[in-house]
């Protein structure tokens, strides 16, 4: 495999204090074994010299990594829906992700890691020409879904997500008559009975927080749209169904009544991400309703 061009970098004052630590959390594309494999073959120098994999750091250290020529994506050729930018840069892309797409490849179904790979240039994560995931839509929910294009960006991410300056906001139609503003902060885990779900009825240490606005009440059911402040799988679901109103079209979550009031999937849609430290002005991106979110309020109203 042909090297690229080294990549340099400066270790900061507040790093990890060993050196394969630092590298797996500045490379988040490249796995633990990946890392040790580049440590252990020589490629990474620190202030020109061949680092041994269990290298202390202290911060400031000249990094030279000889990284691997970037590889094409193994599920870039799986075809699939078109996919729409809302937003690009050198540093990522947030696409407008449609419904019925997993993110992540799963055997040979399309997904928007692969559909992406070759729909977009500029991928370089983990020496492959595909984006790196910093966060999750389920398969059915459509809308804002940010996509680094290398590892470094990958973990300027993560880091944004880590630090609470990235803003989650959704569009969710759930059955009821809920409040006009509402908020909860409640333990989150799996559900013992049903490892597919989650719940908030069992004491854990581990919290999921939103908060929500009544956009439109119909008869029966509401709009809302819900902030979240944790990034919980399955949050916004089994939080609302644990209160009396899940969304409707959720097969896992929803009652028979939900379930038969549906869209046809369900009703989720990231409609807007903000992102503050990234650029020099907050990015503020937001994706359309879809037809048939728009179609469910309009047979309701």
């Amino acid at each position: 495999m042909k090297p690229m061009a080294a990549r340099r970098l400066t270790v900061p004052r507040d790093a990890p204090p060993r050196l394969d630590v630092f590298l797996v959390k500045t490379l988040p594309g490249y796995s633990k074994a990946q890392i040790h494999t580049l440590l252990s073959e020589g490629r990474v120098k620190v202030n020109g010299k061949k680092a041994k994999p269990m290298r202390r750091i202290v911060g400031g250290e000249e990094l030279e990594l000889d990284l691997p020529e970037t590889r094409r994506a193994p599920n870039a050729g799986v075809e699939g829906p078109k996919l729409r930018a809302l937003y690009e840069d050198a540093r990522l892309v947030v696409i407008d992700k449609p419904t019925d797409l997993v993110v992540e490849p799963e055997g040979n179904r399309p997904s928007v890691v692969g559909l992406a790979a070759a729909q977009f240039k500029g991928f370089d994560v983990g020496g492959v020409a595909q984006p790196g995931i910093a966060h999750r839509l389920d398969k059915d929910t459509t809308g804002c879904l940010m996509l680094a294009k290398t590892d470094l960006s990958l973990a300027e991410l993560k880091q944004a997500f880590e630090e609470k300056r990235v803003k989650k906001t959704y569009l969710a139609l759930v059955l009821g008559t809920p409040p006009q503003t509402g908020s909860l902060d409640t333990p989150y885990g799996r559900h013992p009975e049903d490892p597919r779900r989650y719940t908030t009825r069992f004491e854990t240490p581990r919290r999921a927080r939103l908060s929500w606005t009544k956009v439109q009440q119909f008869e029966g059911s509401a709009v809302l749209e819900i902030d979240l402040d944790t990034g919980r799988t399955h949050q916004i679901r089994a939080q609302l169904a644990d209160i009396g109103h899940p969304l409707l079209g959720d097969w896992l979550y929803g009652t028979r009544e939900a379930k038969d009031a549906g869209i046809g999937r369900i009703a989720l849609h990231a409609l807007r991400l903000t992102l503050t430290g990234f650029v020099a002005e907050p990015l503020i991106i937001e994706a359309p309703l879809p037809e048939d979110f728009r179609r469910g309020m309009s047979g309701r109203s």
